[in-house]
């Protein structure tokens, strides 16, 4: 059996283990509740939490399902909601997983699929916060949902750290074509990010706004601070990949820059190694009657003329930045 964790809490403080063998429960006392957690079950192993709580089957189907969107559901006297998770996996690539979250009077079943951060620590923290675990279910779901978007800052810090890396490269040099690649990547990766995970902003939204049965109104301001954290996650992620194309659009902006100040230089030189070019020309070809010819410093009065001629350009290419 794939149960991490079947307890039973009153006030507050664990009571007793809870056996997980498909017997239906009978309803709790006021201030007890169970507390499930299961990570990977099978369909079989799901079958005996959902006879045993009374889970939707429905909703069943949809917690085993690892490609769900986040959503928030009510069926009856029971809340089912459906959270991804995120984490970098190898290299700048992000691993997504997937909490139910069965939400009832007296109970919390949490069901992980495919998410490699487990409840354990979050399980100790809380048993260790008796007058918040005392407010009940509704509390652990909104610590459960806290967990799972918390997970996401990390990712957006170190895409951060990358992304400004080549910013700041990118001013110096046009990006390289594996550096090209990598914005893209990231692109591509900030974009799926956006699509999975952005469902969990309209969904913390509904269960701080709607009046749900299984959750207390008091307890709303909770929900709120979760709703903060995932506003926060997308906000940074869109201005990640705003960064990323502004790092194309400027690196192309800089190049065009320093193609144009080497075109305006390769003019000039141009302009300068013309004069020369046409002087020589002239008196290279063979006519006998030719300005100067006979001259005796014809040679050096050239020569001069030429060199005034390029000097002056010389100082008008200057004076104009283009030398």
């Amino acid at each position: 059996m794939t149960i991490v964790a079947a307890r039973r809490y009153k006030s507050g403080v664990c009571s007793q283990e809870v056996v997980v063998d498909g017997d239906p429960r009978q309803p709790l006392s006021d201030g007890q509740f169970d507390w499930v957690g299961a990570a990977d079950p099978t369909p079989a192993e799901m079958e005996l939490i959902r006879r045993q709580f009374g889970l939707h089957p429905l909703a069943v189907e949809d917690a085993l399902n690892p490609n769900q969107l986040p959503k928030a559901e009510a069926y009856s006297k029971q809340l089912f909601i459906v959270a991804r998770t995120a984490a970098i996996a190898e290299g700048e690539n992000i691993a997504y997983g997937q909490t139910a979250i069965f939400l009832g009077r007296d109970y919390v079943v949490s069901v992980r699929i495919g998410s490699t951060r487990k409840h354990v620590e979050l399980r100790s923290k809380l048993e260790g916060d008796v007058e918040h675990l005392a407010e009940g279910p509704d509390y652990v779901a909104h610590a459960i949902l806290d967990f799972i978007v918390d997970g996401y800052a990390p990712i957006m810090d170190k895409l951060e750290a990358a992304v400004l890396t080549m910013e700041e490269r990118s001013v110096d040099a046009f990006p390289e074509p594996s550096t090209i690649r990598r914005i893209f990547r990231l692109r591509r990766q900030l974009r799926r990010f956006e699509r999975i995970v952005g469902p969990m902003e309209a969904v913390c939204d509904r269960l701080v706004r709607q009046e749900l049965a299984m959750i207390d109104p008091e307890a709303r301001i909770w929900f709120r601070d979760v709703l903060d954290h995932v506003r926060r996650a997308m906000a940074r992620a869109a201005a990640l990949k705003d960064t990323l194309a502004s790092i194309v659009e400027t690196a192309s902006l800089l190049e065009q820059h320093r193609q144009g100040v080497m075109t305006r230089q390769l003019a000039a030189w141009a302009a300068i190694l013309a004069v020369p070019t046409a002087i020589a020309g002239v008196y290279g070809m063979n006519f006998r009657f030719m300005p100067e010819l006979e001259w005796h410093y014809g040679y050096f009065g050239v020569l001069g003329v030429i060199l005034a001629i390029c000097v002056g350009l010389y100082v008008r290419f200057k004076s104009i930045g283009w030398l």
